[in-house]
């Protein structure tokens, strides 16, 4: 990256794509502070480029999402929106799949946004299809609606949608997709969501969202009042041990994904299950109280867990 950022520096860009880019190398420069690696330095350069475009559009649906635009409205003009409309979230994921689709289309002008301008490169080299970048649009979209989940078949359905186009992406872009490793994909993505739900209770309640299924509330005695407290009960440590032992599940279910693989791509693999499995480490060394704040793994258990995971043949 600091190569790329040299080359701008010396080329004479004008005032306003200089300042795409940079809004851009922001919203990149986020992807060091994330749970899982998203491009280690191990990989070759062209899939790190590749999954760092693939980050920048996930990570910008999500700031839509969630709210977290940097202010100024520079978002809605670079997607063709007046800035008036930045705290519009619906319209902005509406004008973000307008320009996926000028991603996907080769009439100009092409896509408005840096990000999906970068994001064309890719889809193209890899032959990636629009399905799982509408999956990820819609999770948000759906995050606009749908604050509660009665069931936890619910919950899954909604993990289709926010979690596993992620997985398919990524065997796009490496070109190892297939169905068996599609549907392995899917079980560590669904259980690294179902991780971060549970380590983000406390700050998902306070945008009015409850990733615990209801039923499994109501199971175990636990109301969105306890969620507010500083503090988890027993009810609700409880309720998070049983949801964490869920995606323990899902992780080991998809665990047979980083022996069916080679090389770095088995490394990267082993990465995502073993930061998932570390996570819930975290989480259990808290004692299952995730409501202080999200409970994190220390480098140190990341790498036995990865090593771990890479040692195990299913």
């Amino acid at each position: 990256m600091a190569r790329a950022r040299d080359v701008l520096v010396r080329q004479r860009v004008p005032d306003g794509a200089r300042d795409d880019d940079a809004q851009s190398r922001t919203v990149l420069d986020q992807a060091a502070h994330e749970n899982f690696p998203v491009a280690p330095f191990f990989l070759p350069r062209a899939w790190r480029q590749d999954l760092m475009a693939v980050y920048g559009f996930a990570r910008l649906v999500d700031d839509i999402g969630d709210g977290d635009l940097a202010p100024g409205g520079g978002d809605a003009r670079r997607l063709g929106l007046d800035p008036a409309q930045s705290g519009d979230t619906l319209a902005l994921l509406d004008a973000l799949e307008a320009d996926l689709h000028r991603v996907f289309s080769d009439r100009a002008p092409g896509p408005l946004h840096p990000l999906m301008r970068r994001l064309g490169p890719t889809v193209r080299r890899c032959g990636l299809t629009p399905e799982p970048f509408l999956g990820l649009i819609e999770a948000n979209r759906q995050d606009q609606r749908v604050g509660r989940y009665p069931a936890y078949g619910d919950l899954l359905a909604y993990c289709e949608l926010s979690a596993n186009p992620v997985g398919r992406l990524v065997l796009g872009i490496t070109g190892t997709a297939s169905p068996e490793r599609i549907r392995a994909s899917d079980a560590v993505c669904t259980g690294l969501q179902i991780v971060e739900h549970l380590q983000d209770v406390a700050e998902d309640l306070r945008r009015d969202r409850v990733y615990l299924p209801g039923e499994d509330m109501k199971r175990f005695g636990v109301t969105e009042r306890d969620l507010a407290a500083p503090t988890g009960g027993a009810p609700v440590r409880a309720l998070i041990a049983y949801e964490a032992e869920r995606a323990r599940a899902l992780l080991n279910e998809g665990t047979p994904l980083v022996g069916s693989v080679h090389g770095r791509l088995k490394l990267l693999l082993a990465g995502f299950v073993g930061g998932g499995r570390a996570a819930l480490r975290a989480v259990a060394a808290a004692d299952h109280d995730v409501l202080p704040g999200p409970p994190k793994p220390t480098k140190l258990s990341l790498l036995r867990e990865v090593r771990a995971t890479l040692r195990r043949k299913g």
